[in-house]
C-alpha cells in the first residue's frame, strides 16, 4: 500500500497515512488518461457556432450583370462566397461535440491520474482543513506552507468558506470530493486533498 505524510494546516507532519493500492497505486494509463480528458473538453463545447451560406444572406437575388458581352467573368449574384459580403462555402452550424465514454475507462483514468499525483510526490493528505470564516490568508497561508502554487484543494463535502478563502487566489481550485475529475487532477500540479475526502473517493473507486 502507498504510503503519504499525514499534514495539518501548519504543514507540520502528525504522521503516515495508508492509501488505498486499488486506487492509488496503479499502473498509470495514458492512453484512458486522453480518452477522457479529450472527452471532458470536448462536452465543454456549446456547439451554438453558425455562419450563413450563400442562401441564407440577404440580397443578391438578381444576376449582377448579363452573361457574355460585357468582358468580366460570368456571375450570378452577388452572395456568392468570392464576393465581399457573400456567403461561406460550408459554413459552420449548431452541433453537438459530445463524446461518450464508457465508465470502466472514466474508472481507470481517474485512478490512473491520481496514482500519477502519488508517484510524482504531488499530493498531500491533510488531517483536516477547517476555516471558521472566509479568509484569503489561511488558504495563502496553507499553500506557503506546502511550497503549492497551481494547487487544486479537494474537500469531502462542499465547504463554504473554504471555498470563498480560495476562489481569488490565482492558480488554485477547490472543489468536493464528488466533483473531482481527471481533467482537474492533471491541470493542477499539486493536489491537497483532506483524509476525509480520500476515504470519499476509495468509497467509489476501490
Amino acid at each position: 500500500m502507498p504510503k503519504v505524510g499525514l499534514f495539518n494546516k501548519e504543514g507540520q507532519k502528525i504522521g503516515e497515512f495508508e492509501l488505498s493500492e486499488n486506487v492509488f497505486g496503479t499502473k498509470v494509463n495514458q492512453y484512458a488518461l486522453h480518452q477522457v480528458v479529450v472527452a471532458l473538453l470536448a462536452n465543454k463545447r456549446q456547439g451554438t457556432q453558425s455562419a450563413k451560406t450563400r442562401s441564407e444572406v440577404s440580397g443578391g437575388g438578381i444576376k449582377p450583370w448579363r452573361q457574355k458581352g460585357t468582358g468580366r467573368a460570368r456571375q450570378g449574384s452577388i452572395r456568392a462566397p468570392q464576393w465581399i459580403h457573400g456567403g461561406m462555402v460550408f459554413a459552420v452550424k449548431p452541433r453537438n461535440y459530445r463524446i461518450s465514454v464508457p465508465k470502466s475507462t472514466r474508472r481507470v483514468a481517474m485512478k490512473s491520474a491520481l496514482s500519477s499525483k502519488v508517484e510524482d510526490n504531488q499530493i498531500v493528505v491533510l488531517d483536516n482543513l477547517e476555516v471558521a470564516a472566509p479568509k484569503t490568508k489561511e488558504i495563502v497561508k496553507l499553500l506557503n506552507a506546502f511550497d503549492a502554487n497551481k494547487t487544486l484543494i479537494v474537500t469531502a463535502e462542499s465547504n463554504q468558506s473554504v471555498y470563498k478563502s480560495a476562489r481569488n487566489i490565482q492558480g488554485v481550485s477547490v472543489v468536493p470530493a464528488n466533483n473531482l475529475n481527471v481533467y482537474d487532477l492533471l491541470k493542477f500540479e499539486k493536489l491537497i486533498i483532506t483524509k476525509d475526502a480520500v476515504s470519499k473517493i476509495e468509497e467509489v473507486y476501490a
